[in-house]
């Protein structure tokens, strides 16, 4: 069970990788089918594109390292592997604070979102260090733990997706009620199943 779920997991993490990168870097390199749906004035356009690219990079790392620090057939083959992984999947998380804030602040929805957005960095940004932190002082469980949550909260883009094709495409809701909802939920939803998951002891 635990072997299949981690398996699973880690495929869909590679697919969304896929997706985003192909999307964001080969389809609509100008993200200007995103910048058209915006309710928001961006005051610097080459600004929030070279912020948005370098938040999207960041998490297409932490979404490949991710997996990998989860897995404990990969875990118990090389802890060598383990640590230096688990450094660039920190470090991507850490460096992603500073550009995730900035987009948060021209988010689709308004402040609504921008608050919502900001939970998420600061969230994703504590679970994270609050691992790092307990692996330090030996403490393995609750490493494994926090970082559950971290892993799980790199999946808010994707939830975000989810529950706007949900709620806009679906629900005729409006695009930025749509998407304002997707935000707050991405992460109250991501990290119920990461408690979930750790409940039932299925990456630890």
């Amino acid at each position: 069970m635990k072997k299949t779920f981690a398996v699973t997991i880690a495929i869909i993490s590679l697919m969304w990788v896929l997706h985003t990168f192909s999307k964001n870097f080969m389809v609509d390199p100008a993200f200007s089918t995103f910048i058209d749906k915006k309710d928001q004035i961006l005051s610097n356009e080459p600004l929030w594109v070279i912020m948005i690219r370098i938040h999207i990079i960041l998490a297409i790392i932490a979404l490949i390292t991710g997996p990998l620090g989860v897995m404990k057939a990969v875990r118990n083959k090389s802890k060598g592997f383990h640590r230096w992984n688990g450094r660039i999947y920190v470090l991507s998380i850490m460096l992603n604070f500073i550009p995730g804030v900035y987009v948060s602040f021209f988010a689709t929805g308004g402040w609504s979102s921008t608050v919502g957005f900001l939970i998420l960095n600061i969230l994703w940004l504590g679970t994270t260090i609050l691992g790092y932190l307990s692996i330090k002082k030996r403490k393995v469980v609750l490493h494994s733990q926090w970082m559950t949550r971290s892993f799980f909260l790199t999946f808010a883009n994707m939830t975000i997706y989810i529950i706007v094709a949900i709620a806009h495409s679906a629900m005729s809701l409006p695009y930025g009620l749509s998407y304002t909802i997707a935000v707050w939920l991405c992460w109250i939803l991501n990290l119920g199943a990461a408690e979930f998951v750790i409940r039932k002891r299925l990456l630890i």
